[in-house]
C-alpha cells in the first residue's frame, strides 16, 4: 500500500481531487472528518477543548459550536496553537488508525486530505494562518496545478494516478501488508530450519 498526503490552501480544489480519487476506487481517510470525531461530546478531545476554552463554545447539545470556536482560534495565533497542541494527539492517532484498517485490508492507496466551507471573513483569517502555499510547493513531490479548468485538472490527475499507483518499489512491497506476511512466514520457516538442525 503507498500512502499519499492531499494538502493545499483554502479553495485550491482538495475537494475535487479527492473526489476524483475516490471515483477511481482510491480508499481516502478525510482528515477533516477525523478531526471532527476527536472533538465529539464526551471525548477526550472534547473534554480538553472544553477545559482550555469554556462552555460558551459548546452548543445545547453539548457538542462543540465548530463554527464558534472556529472565529476564536483563527482571529488569535495562540489560541490557534493551543487548539492545534490539544487535539494533534487525537487526530493523529485516529489518522494512523484509518490507515491501518485500510493496510490490514489490503488496499493498494491512501490518501489524507482536508475539506473545508467557511464564511469570507473567518476564509481570510483562516488563510493567514495557514502555512505559505509557495512553502508547500517546495515540500511536495507532486503539484496539481488547480488554477485551469476542471478538465485540466482531470488530465493533471490522471497523470497523478498513474504515478501513486504504478507498482511498488521493493521497500514499499516489504512495508505492505503482503511483504510484511511473506517476511514473517520466512522468518517462520528460518526458525525452524534452524531449530530443526540443532536437533541433529
Amino acid at each position: 500500500m503507498r500512502i499519499v498526503g492531499l494538502t493545499g490552501g483554502i479553495a485550491s480544489g482538495k475537494s475535487t481531487v479527492s473526489n476524483l480519487f475516490k471515483s477511481h476506487g482510491v480508499p481516502v481517510v478525510d482528515a477533516d472528518l477525523v478531526a471532527r470525531d476527536v472533538v465529539r461530546k464526551g471525548t477526550g478531545g472534547w473534554k480538553k477543548v472544553v477545559a482550555a476554552f469554556g462552555n460558551d463554545i459548546l452548543l445545547e447539545n453539548g457538542e462543540i459550536d465548530r463554527a464558534s470556536l472556529g472565529q476564536i482560534v483563527f482571529s488569535d495565533s495562540t489560541k490557534r496553537q493551543l487548539l492545534n497542541r490539544l487535539l494533534a494527539p487525537y487526530i493523529s492517532s485516529s489518522i494512523f488508525w484509518e490507515v491501518m484498517k485500510l493496510w490490514l485490508k489490503g488496499s493498494k492507496v491512501q490518501r489524507l486530505m482536508a475539506r473545508d466551507g467557511i464564511p469570507e471573513e473567518q476564509a481570510r483569517n483562516k488563510i493567514n494562518a495557514q502555512i505559505a502555499l509557495d512553502w508547500k510547493k517546495t515540500k511536495a513531490d507532486i503539484v496539481i496545478n488547480n488554477s485551469g479548468t476542471i478538465e485540466e485538472t482531470k488530465l493533471q490527475f490522471q497523470e497523478v494516478l498513474n504515478q501513486v499507483t504504478r507498482p511498488l518499489t521493493w521497500k514499499e512491497l516489504a512495508l505492505s501488508r503482503e511483504g510484511v506476511f511473506w517476511i514473517l512466514i520466512s522468518a517462520l520457516i528460518g526458525i525452524l530450519v534452524v531449530q530443526k538442525n540443532l536437533k541433529w
